[in-house]
């Protein structure tokens, strides 16, 4: 776990400094300066690129991981060139079928919100640029060097997005400007990773390909299934939002589920570098050290997801107070898809097992079923509950999709990620939110946000660190407390 807490520290900063930015862009900047229905669309756009995003990449950014370290470095030219032209696959039919049906399809998203239609290639090239990033962005990872694309995929376009927003609300853009500027901004980003990625190991093409290409390509054509469906999970309901209700209500799910997902940061910053390793221990046949990779990040991230959910739970209402009035009603909103990533964190790195073992064809399976679940799931509550209804969907197919991969694994690999200290952990969070959910402050929101995390945080660390019930984090306590005493 030593190189892979050392980077994860690293990538949990930088992810965290990029959810605060993010945080200033969704719940301030967003909601004080776009008008609600373009704030919507903003979500629309960028929820639809990256549902887009797994077709365009063909899969390409999974497959590199899984099949990288088993060359040998003479052959690894061929396979990465195979890698950089796979994507054309994807990329070339949908950009030709958008060309012809343009009308078509403008018109099937614009039903109930007309001024959805003109943005239609917006979809495409804010996905084309996803596609494209997360390959290079694999490039690097798979030279376990994930901190700068971390850095790039989490802070530099949520930098870029708040001047942009700056710049509209000082008039030194227009809207239209904005919207064009913000796909700039993504096409930027994927082509500084890209000059990282070269600087790594610049490819040299050859068109000598790996003798398994078929496999390869197979591969790579059941995990756009697979990302779709694991997309399909996360971001369809903003999607289908704009299908049966006004366009601003797609930026009021969007600044809810925002806050929520703040609790995936740990679990997104720690996969960066535990997905590599994980692949490398399958090739190896390494179970045992699987086992204890997997317990060691399940633990880990559920503490760090936990405490996360309930700081936002006994903190929201002053936080609302914060927001604009139009912004307030999505405790039912939070609180689903909070408990939801909470349940992801507590697999560890499940999905890394999954994908990249022998039993993935299955897995890609569950996750296609549950995805055509999500979306008439949707398909019914949205109409009837609108935005909870859209929540409740999420949760109800985040629930089975996981607890689907939990069983999985149990039975193909023989082990839980859970241990007497996961029910300390749960124990721990439960005291915790007991005891300040009475506690409330009188001063302006901000400082009771702040004083009241303080308060939980230390005594959440404290009984950590006082019964030992998480070696990773009591090893960084102690070192802490010691560096403190010197």
């Amino acid at each position: 776990m030593g190189i892979v807490l050392k980077q994860s520290l690293k990538n949990i900063t930088i992810t965290y400094l990029g959810f605060a930015f993010g945080a200033i862009n969704t719940l301030f900047l967003y909601t004080q300066i776009l008008p609600d229905e373009y704030y919507g669309l903003v979500t629309f756009i960028l929820a639809s690129g990256t549902i887009l995003m797994p077709l365009l990449a063909f899969g390409v950014h999974n497959t590199m991981v899984k099949f990288y370290s088993n060359y040998k470095d003479t052959e690894k030219d061929g396979f990465l060139t195979l890698m950089l032209i796979t994507p054309l696959l994807g990329i070339l039919p949908v950009a030709i079928l958008t060309f012809l049906f343009y009308e078509q399809i403008g018109d099937l998203v614009s039903t109930v919100n007309p001024m959805v239609k003109e943005y239609v290639w917006y979809v495409f090239l804010v996905g084309l640029s996803m596609a494209y990033f997360e390959v290079f962005y694999a490039w690097c990872k798979v030279h376990l060097k994930s901190v700068f694309g971390n850095f790039m995929k989490e802070v530099f376009g949520r930098v870029g997005v708040s001047i942009l927003l700056l710049l509209l609300y000082f008039e030194v853009i227009t809207l239209d400007v904005f919207f064009k500027f913000l796909v700039g901004l993504y096409l930027l980003r994927t082509v500084i990773v890209k000059i990282y990625a070269y600087s790594i190991r610049f490819p040299k093409v050859d068109f000598k390909f790996p003798s398994n290409t078929k496999e390869i390509l197979g591969y790579s054509f059941l995990i756009i299934l697979g990302g779709s469906a694991a997309i399909i999970l996360l971001e369809i309901d903003k999607v289908m939002i704009n299908q049966f209700i006004k366009i601003e209500n797609v930026a009021y799910y969007g600044v809810a589920t925002y806050i929520a997902m703040v609790i995936i940061v740990p679990s997104r910053a720690m996969h960066q570098i535990t997905y590599p390793l994980t692949a490398e221990l399958l090739n190896s046949g390494n179970h045992f050290e699987l086992e204890t990779l997997y317990r060691k990040t399940s633990l880990t991230l559920f503490i760090a997801s936990g405490i996360l959910f309930v700081l936002i739970i006994l903190n929201i209402d002053d936080l609302y107070l914060l927001l604009p009035e139009s912004y307030r009603d999505g405790f039912p909103i939070i609180f689903l898809i909070g408990l939801a990533k909470v349940f992801d964190s507590l697999l560890g790195n499940n999905n890394s097992i999954l994908y990249n073992s022998q039993y993935y064809k299955t897995v890609l399976v569950f996750g296609i079923c549950l995805a055509l679940l999500t979306i008439l799931l949707n398909f019914f509550l949205i109409p009837q509950f609108g935005l909870e209804g859209a929540a409740l969907a999420s949760f109800i197919s985040i629930f089975i999709f996981n607890l689907a991969k939990l069983v999985f694994v149990k039975l193909k690999f023989g082990f839980l990620p859970f241990s007497k200290a996961t029910i300390k952990v749960l124990v721990t969070l439960i005291l915790v939110s007991v005891l300040f959910h009475l506690l409330q402050f009188s001063f302006h929101p901000i400082i009771n946000i702040v004083l009241k995390s303080i308060f939980i945080v230390v005594m959440y660390l404290g009984i950590l660190y006082r019964f030992e019930i998480s070696e990773d984090i009591t090893g960084v306590l102690s070192k802490w407390l010691k560096k403190r005493e010197e």
